[in-house]
């Protein structure tokens, strides 16, 4: 086994940009989603010794400020480092991501490259409330046989006189969406360093602009048992 483990694995945070196509030198096409993965400044170190746990608080996508908080600001200014939308915490050591103090910048050519595998994690789509029919999948109710309105209702979900209760974790109408969704050993097609692009096989959670997080694949290192995430 590798001696990496889930937690200290290469990663970074970045924007989903959009879906797009490729092309393969054997002339099949596949769906790529763009995401403009870094830079990422670090703004703030956590070891064993002080904290607890390791980890880099790094700040992604400069903006202006309008809308910061004061605290914010002051945090940003403590550490002379321009105003960012997202602050997030990798959990990984520092020597992972190359870098070894405040200011210093992770970069994306360093640790991914076509053909390794990744995660990402990002927050879903909401789709509000939505029945049991888009949300889980339900066959629904006959389309004939005397059913009227209730063709995409569910159906009984009680009990009798015992425990006549409802059962937790039933399958029922609700909020949909909007939940951290990770969807594990996506292949990297293309890396484009200087532009700080990402171009991953398939689909990711969340709209266009959406922070995501893109690590080393997490089972294709305990499976290959080594650092490279092919």
């Amino acid at each position: 086994m590798s001696s990496q483990t889930s937690t200290d694995l290469p990663q970074i945070i970045g924007r989903k940009v959009g879906m797009t196509q490729v092309f393969r030198p054997d002339g099949s096409c596949i769906a790529v989603t763009v995401i403009e993965a870094g830079p990422n400044q670090v703004l703030g170190l956590r070891s064993s010794a002080d904290h607890g746990y390791e980890a880099v608080k790094v700040g992604f996508f400069p903006t202006a400020g309008k809308r910061l908080s004061r605290a914010l600001k002051g945090e940003f200014s403590k550490v002379e480092s321009p105003n960012f939308s997202f602050i997030r915490e990798l959990r990984c050591s520092a020597s992972v991501l190359g870098v070894a103090s405040v200011g210093d910048t992770v970069e994306l050519g360093s640790m991914f490259s076509p053909g390794t595998f990744v995660d990402v994690s990002g927050t879903s789509i909401g789709k509000g409330f939505a029945g049991v029919v888009k949300r889980f999948h339900s066959k629904g109710q006959p389309m004939s046989r005397g059913t009227h309105e209730y063709r995409r209702h569910i159906g009984a979900v009680g009990c009798r006189k015992f425990p006549g209760r409802i059962f937790k974790n039933k399958k029922m109408p609700g909020r949909m969406g909007g939940e951290k969704v990770t969807i594990q050993n996506l292949e990297v097609v293309g890396v484009q360093a200087d532009k700080h692009i990402l171009l991953v096989k398939g689909g990711i959670p969340g709209p266009k602009g959406s922070l995501v997080k893109v690590k080393l694949a997490v089972k294709r290192i305990a499976k290959s048992g080594s650092g490279d995430g092919n």
